[in-house]
């Protein structure tokens, strides 16, 4: 009498038993899964690259490699036909994490575990990385925004593994174990996104994806930043300044004979009818403080050459100075005051504020980056067209010693 073991080097009736069995659990107790078959990569023109440029619709084996440089897939073919598998996964809550690099989300992997024999019956070959999982009992029926169509849950496989409860008496696998994280907006899965949502014109990318919620966001905090710090460095126009003299002293015009007088507080030369003179000096100096405007809300004029009638502490802004500067008259010669230095930080340049849209009116920007590094500005000279930003390597070429 032979001895008894549960292995055998073929896969006998005890293996086909065992398969069946454990398949009609699946069937009985397991979710039904809707697969995106992945064909492979798509292969690109000859001579062109990707993205933006033409792709042959021919895709390349499953095992292929579209950028042998890079080792990426970025264009996928996938089967417009959609299998359905049954298939059992552990439900577990997904947590936030608030960690020193932001906010995360935790637990989002899930690890799916098919039926070995009727995964490669159904697709013709096993579950692979890239295929793509859509999970029809996680819809959302009640989303919060205009949306018609229930919201989707997509998954993509990126590892596939044997799982070690699958291992039957007999000592082969019948269960195959997925690993899928949630499948994002990106140029692998264009394919994918670009298909109907059911919603009239809306495809899946416009129902799921984040990209253009996020726009919309930063374009808000954007224009929240604009609207509540539009120039940079420390604003000082709420603060009063004290004009005073060279001995500490009060310096304010008498209204009796409009003749500049100092007196010290207390001494009785200072009353509801004395008129304080302007400040002949900026007190309140820090980095990028100096707007061009006079302290105390003072009155001031402005242009391009000094004013032929001027009063004692008046103020006058050059406008062709760049940056603007401001001027204060002190009876005998008009004395720099300050420079306007407080740049615009939007993030508007002078093609947004001067050519018919949405911002024009509004100031461009005046940093470094949108002045000189990003210049785009020409200039003629000698009859010719040159851009105001060039590269040393241009400007200071050798040349031959003759």
């Amino acid at each position: 009498m032979p001895r008894l073991s549960f292995y055998k080097p073929e896969k006998g009736n005890d293996y086909k038993f065992i398969d069946r069995a454990i398949l009609e659990q699946f069937q009985i107790g397991g979710t039904e899964v809707l697969i995106h078959k992945y064909l492979g990569p798509v292969a690109p023109i000859e001579g062109t690259s990707t993205p933006g440029t033409p792709i042959n619709t021919n895709p390349i084996e499953e095992l292929g490699i579209q950028d042998l440089i890079l080792m990426e897939n970025r264009d996928r073919k996938y089967d417009q036909d959609v299998y359905v598998l049954r298939g059992i996964y552990t439900m577990q809550d997904i947590d936030f994490n608030l960690s020193q690099f932001g906010l995360f989300l935790q637990n989002d992997n899930v690890m799916i575990t098919f039926h070995l024999n009727n995964s490669v019956s159904m697709l013709g070959r096993k579950i692979m990385a890239g295929d793509v999982f859509e999970l029809p009992h996680l819809k959302d029926e009640y989303a919060l925004d205009d949306s018609m169509v229930a919201l989707k849950r997509f998954y993509v496989v990126t590892d596939v593994s044997r799982a070690a409860s699958g291992f039957s008496q007999t000592w082969y696998p019948h269960l195959i174990r997925a690993k899928c994280e949630p499948l994002v907006d990106s140029q692998e899965f264009k394919e994918i996104l670009d298909s109907p949502a059911g919603d009239g014109n809306k495809t899946l990318r416009d129902v799921l994806s984040l990209y253009s919620k996020n726009l919309e966001i930063n374009q808000a905090i954007i224009a929240e930043a604009e609207s509540s710090i539009d120039l940079s460095g420390y604003d000082q126009q709420h603060l009063f300044t004290v004009s005073v003299n060279d001995q500490g002293l009060i310096d304010f015009i008498d209204s009796s004979n409009d003749d500049l007088t100092v007196d010290s507080l207390g001494q009785g030369g200072l009353d509801s009818t004395s008129v304080v003179n302007t400040p002949n000096k900026n007190f309140y100096v820090g980095y990028l403080t100096d707007d061009g405007l006079p302290p105390n809300g003072a009155p001031y004029s402005f242009g391009i050459d000094f004013p032929v009638e001027k009063a004692l502490g008046q103020y006058h802004l050059r406008t062709d100075y760049f940056p603007n500067r401001l001027f204060r008259w002190d009876g005998s010669r008009w004395i720099r005051f300050e420079d306007n230095v407080r740049m615009t930080m939007n993030n508007l340049g002078i093609n947004q504020t001067s050519t018919g849209t949405a911002y024009v009116g509004k100031d461009p920007r005046q940093t470094l980056k949108g002045t000189f590094i990003n210049n785009v500005n020409t200039a003629t000279i000698g009859g010719q067209i040159v851009q105001e930003r060039q590269a040393l390597s241009k400007i200071l070429r050798p040349k031959a010693d003759n």
